[in-house]
């Protein structure tokens, strides 16, 4: 057990008399909203504590004692207290800013971990900026201009194989980074294994007795070099291995991650000459774009075609999808509480970390149709 931090002894001497007394001045509490603001310097009266003190209390910072820390909180709830964000960041010399870089904020992934990483990261007194690298575009600029060098204390990467150089660059300068489904040795980071999940939902379908599978993946000429893709896709691969299945090219169609692009890849499955029985889709959003056309076309599923995702989509229970889920929320938040473990000392080496997944089997899938278990 760590002794009490050097500030909170200060803080106990001076209350115990053995520093030169504080003068004697007026009670904040006094002070109404609107009439006199009340300061960092009030708080750490009342608590009588330093103001240094209030300030590592206030932000959840390390080397507080539980005890000063509550009475630090006790006298900022007494006193109606709000912090100054500026005044926060010129007294910790920091920007209490943290950089968060994503392929694309709009898609549900991207968008569900902005808000994970945003609730940990506003309740310990930080801003998160996005930077989007969408686009050839996007990833030029970044490594270019490498933006929040100075802006930040540090940065989230979600899904950035191709930024791994430049990101390393931004720690040998001093930024803490963690990164989400991509992993450098520079920095601490948080992984799905992919081709695990991947090999799960398709040995579902398996299991059930199908045998000829269809994959909706990402798409034919892969730009963002994303790691995810190619891990599902291999997954995917070495499940049919497994089975003594023969891959057939045909029944592996793209579907961009999005609702539209599943749509498209279903109607390409179904427009086959021996369509498939199944489908595994690398994402929900795809997943459910491809179950809308198979029932548009006629088709009950599961009975006529059983579809797995991949996620668990917000609305994924809502429309009985079987589907791996990864918890994508916790996921940011997790990301954000290891980088302030890392920027408030509490951890200094680099780790990482397995996201978990499980396959929630729901009423999106049964065995295939009768007499065509056996095809291949």
């Amino acid at each position: 057990m760590t002794g009490p931090a050097r500030g909170d002894e200060a803080d106990r001497s001076t209350a115990a008399g053995t520093h030169p007394a504080r003068p004697e001045r007026p009670a904040a509490a006094s002070k109404q909203p609107g009439v006199s603001a009340v300061t960092i310097d009030d708080v750490a009266h009342r608590a009588e504590v330093s103001v240094a003190t209030v300030s590592r209390a206030l932000r959840d910072l390390p080397n507080v004692a539980p005890s000063t820390r509550e009475r630090v909180l006790a006298a900022a709830r007494e006193l109606h207290y709000v912090a100054d964000p500026s005044a926060a960041r010129l007294a910790s010399g920091r920007s209490l800013a943290v950089g968060l870089v994503v392929p694309m904020l709009g898609a549900w992934y991207y968008a569900t971990a902005f808000s994970g990483a945003e609730s940990v990261l506003t309740v310990a007194g930080y801003d998160l900026l996005p930077y989007t690298t969408s686009g050839p575009g996007g990833r030029d600029g970044f490594r270019e201009r490498l933006p929040f060098r100075k802006r930040v204390d540090g940065l989230i990467a979600v899904d950035s194989p191709l930024l791994s150089d430049h990101l390393e660059r931004l720690v040998a300068d001093g930024l803490v980074v963690v990164t989400i489904g991509s992993r450098t040795d520079a920095a601490s980071s948080l992984e799905v294994e992919n081709a695990v999940a991947a090999r799960l939902a398709v040995g579902h379908l398996i299991g059930l007795g199908h045998r000829r599978i269809g994959l909706i993946g990402g798409l034919d000429d892969e730009p963002f070099g994303f790691d995810a893709p190619q891990e599902r896709h291999r997954g995917y691969d070495e499940a049919l291995r497994a089975a003594d299945l023969v891959r057939d090219p045909a029944l592996v169609v793209p579907g961009n991650f999005s609702l539209d692009g599943g749509a498209e890849a279903m109607h390409q499955l179904l427009h086959l000459d021996q369509p498939p029985t199944a489908v595994f889709a690398m994402s929900d959003e795809m997943a459910i774009g491809a179950v809308q056309v198979a029932r548009d076309a006629g088709l009950r599923v599961p009975e006529d075609l059983s579809i797995v995702g991949f996620d668990d989509h917000d609305v994924a229970a809502y429309v009985g999808l079987t589907t791996v889920r990864q918890d994508v929320l916790r996921t940011g938040e997790r990301a954000a509480a290891l980088l302030l473990e890392h920027l408030g000392g509490a951890r200094l080496d680099v780790v990482h970390e397995t996201i978990p997944t499980r396959l929630v089997v729901r009423r999106s899938t049964g065995p295939p149709p009768r007499g065509r278990s056996t095809e291949s």
